[in-house]
């Protein structure tokens, strides 16, 4: 599986980089069949549950096999996993978005979260500004002092 998305991903490189706006329908089937062929290959080889001592006379929740509950995931989000393939706008990765949630993360580890409502939202809308900024290679300072003089930095809007 990992050497089919990182096909996947090399073609989808490929095609912008010949300023193409989306893949050949025959490399979108070949992918999804290959996809499709992995997922079934390895639910076979992977068992629904593993193999557990069962404490006597008790009725225990079977544990799945982490390698399982990644086949199954697979399996239930192959359209969002796959969807770099079709519309190149989204990424690969969902790095970026990791580390847009990051520093919330953070503030409920620490503080154990936010004292209000209210508070929440501010963090965030400071966190998204920031976030935003940096996303457009402006400088972060510069753009926090031109906030607070009232001449915040706001992106083009482009069609989704």
């Amino acid at each position: 599986m990992y050497d089919l998305l990182l096909d996947a991903k090399a073609a989808v490189d490929e095609a912008k980089d010949n300023a193409k706006t989306c893949l050949e329908l025959e490399q979108l089937i070949d992918f999804e069949r290959r996809y499709s062929s992995i997922i079934v290959l390895r639910f076979q080889e992977n068992p629904f549950f593993e193999v557990w001592p069962r404490p006597k006379g008790q009725q225990v929740r079977l544990k799945k096999t982490k390698a399982r509950n990644l086949l199954e995931r697979l399996n239930k989000y192959r359209t969002e996993t796959l969807d770099f393939m079709f519309d190149f706008r989204i990424p690969f990765g969902n790095n970026q978005a990791e580390r847009d949630i990051r520093m919330t993360k953070v503030q409920q580890k620490i503080s154990g979260g936010f004292r209000s409502l209210q508070g929440a939202k501010i963090f965030c809308r400071i966190r998204g500004y920031i976030s935003t900024v940096k996303k457009n290679s402006i400088p972060v300072l510069g753009a926090i002092r031109d906030a607070l003089l009232g001449n915040p930095f706001v992106p083009n809007c482009v069609d989704v």
